[in-house]
């Protein structure tokens, strides 16, 4: 883990380079919260996007296998919002994000983030280039109400997303 207030934020050009230095080599993009605290970046994944909307690399090259999603590592990269500290799943519209909810400031700079990446990467913004982990995990069968203990439910719905699943919300921004 390595605290945000140590790191420089992306610019959105800075992104859009890095995307395009991995053009042709990343074909999934996969959407995670950490489930963790505001402010504590996790390796695991490639992008972390703090409270406040700020966006941080945690590598120089995307191509670099991270271990953010099970089996879905290879070709993809993953991006999580520093957030859900806590959180239980519920029915997903009525989870309990926990004391660190995903703020607006996130899921609009997620949105954009994907945005940029998906530019950068020529991958078009769809639900099979671009998923939530919740959506890995139940296409894979260890999504919510399989009875996986390690049930992955990132960004089933969000606060902001009302009865709108969180990866059509994200992806239609």
């Amino acid at each position: 883990m390595i605290e945000t207030n140590n790191m420089t934020p992306l610019s959105e050009s800075d992104l859009l380079d890095l995307a395009q230095h991995s053009c042709g080599k990343i074909d999934h993009i996969y959407l995670h919260w950490s489930a963790g605290h505001y402010g504590q970046a996790y390796e695991d994944y490639h992008i972390c996007i703090d409270q406040d909307g700020k966006i941080y690399a945690m590598c120089d090259n995307l191509t670099e296998v991270k271990a953010h999603t099970w089996h879905r590592n290879t070709g993809a990269i993953g991006v999580a919002l520093l957030c859900c500290q806590g959180g239980i799943a519920n029915n997903g519209q009525d989870a309990d994000y926990g004391e660190e909810p995903p703020t607006g400031a996130q899921v609009e700079s997620m949105a954009k983030c994907i945005a940029i990446l998906c530019k950068g990467l020529e991958l078009p913004i769809n639900n099979d280039t671009v998923m939530t982990h919740c959506e890995a995990a139940f296409q894979d069968g260890y999504g919510p109400g399989s009875g996986d203990p390690e049930t992955r439910w990132d960004l089933w719905y969000l606060p902001q997303s009302g009865d709108m699943q969180g990866g059509d919300f994200i992806r239609g921004k």
